[in-house]
């Protein structure tokens, strides 16, 4: 049986998308799984065990400097082409946005059996195979693995997982130990903030990470600052360039290393160093989950019952006002201990 799962969201949609190719190769041994996927994401499948090949697309909105939208949309009927030799007995459409985009590409690809939410009810994009979307909302992973059903696959979906890049990971690893050098012992345990957040109700005030990354040197912690690179009014990828300075300048002496991540492979190599992370409902936390790591996350105007990490230990932060300014140090040093102590309660 050869499976083909195409995925056009962003990073956390990707991420919850991961449990299903586990649970297709262990219920199928032989299966061959491709994945259809953006050049943006590209990077969190990386080595994936349980994908056997990946065909890349490029939206138009992430096309290189100086690369004309007609150049991205012919390269994508070039990969079309070539997912037709392919000659695929399954197509899982993942997700409940763009279904008919999806549905014409599996289409266009010659998939002989197409599986989809059925968004509305009439099966209008003439799926093969139409899933009910849930009635009550539930994880975006459990939602996924609905798509599993006529496979015969059904249950509770695995953890998300996706690999660090074993350079991008050897040179993170290298700046830290540089960064605390002389600061904190090698072996102390390291905090990673992520201080960025695309939704304004989700962003942690910056003298709150302050007061923070004080606190937790105290306790002997090493620290790991992490943000989306870019100036803040930039109207099309705003950046957090300005407050990560700012940090900064009221951190000095700190056991801290300042790492922006310019490209998805950073941030997923920094993250795997970390013990613990802080971080807002986004990519990075579901690319923290995805990699293992326990999760203190803010929520503000967001679904956590949709959107909280999947497979990991946390502890989620949702102030009745629906914005994470009103998280104060305290909660999230007290979510941070019980984590820790969930961790030594554990058996070995």
């Amino acid at each position: 049986m050869k499976i083909l799962l195409i995925r056009r969201d962003n990073i956390g949609d990707l991420v919850c998308t991961t449990p299903l190719f586990e649970a297709i190769k262990k219920h199928y041994p032989s299966a061959i799984c491709h994945l259809f996927a953006n050049s943006y994401n590209a990077p969190l499948i990386e080595n994936h065990p349980f994908i056997d090949r990946v065909f890349i697309y490029s939206k138009a909105k992430h096309r290189a400097s100086g690369e004309s939208s007609l150049g991205i949309y012919w390269q994508r009927l070039r990969q079309i082409w070539m997912l037709r030799r392919e000659k695929y007995d399954v197509a899982i459409l993942a997700g409940r946005s763009g279904i008919a985009r999806m549905a014409r590409t599996a289409r266009m690809i010659g998939c002989k059996n197409i599986i989809g939410f059925d968004l509305h009810g009439d099966n209008r994009d003439n799926l093969d195979q139409p899933i009910a979307v849930p009635a009550i909302p539930e994880h975006e992973a459990c939602c996924n693995f609905r798509l599993l059903a006529p496979l015969k696959i059904s249950g509770t979906p695995p953890a998300a997982m996706i690999l660090p890049n074993p350079s991008s990971r050897d040179h993170a690893q290298s700046a830290l130990l540089a960064a605390c050098a002389g600061k904190a012992p090698s072996d102390a345990k390291l905090i990673a903030l992520h201080i960025s957040a695309r939704k304004s109700s989700q962003r942690w005030p910056e003298e709150h990470f302050i007061e923070l990354a004080h606190l937790l040197a105290t306790s002997g912690k090493r620290l790991l600052l992490l943000w989306s690179p870019g100036e803040e009014d930039n109207p099309l990828h705003p950046g957090d360039d300005n407050k990560a300075a700012r940090i900064m300048a009221k951190c000095s002496g700190l056991p801290i290393l300042a790492y922006p991540t310019h490209a998805l492979p950073e941030l997923i190599a920094a993250l795997s160093l970390a013990d613990q992370v802080v971080c807002s409902d986004g990519g990075a936390m579901h690319i923290a989950a995805a990699l293992g790591k326990p999760i203190v996350c803010f929520f503000g105007q967001s679904d956590a019952t949709v959107w909280h990490p999947w497979g990991v230990a946390y502890k989620l932060l949702q102030p009745a006002s629906l914005d994470v300014r009103d998280v104060s140090c305290i909660s999230v040093l007290a979510a941070l201990d019980e984590l820790s102590q969930d961790e030594r309660i554990l058996p070995a």
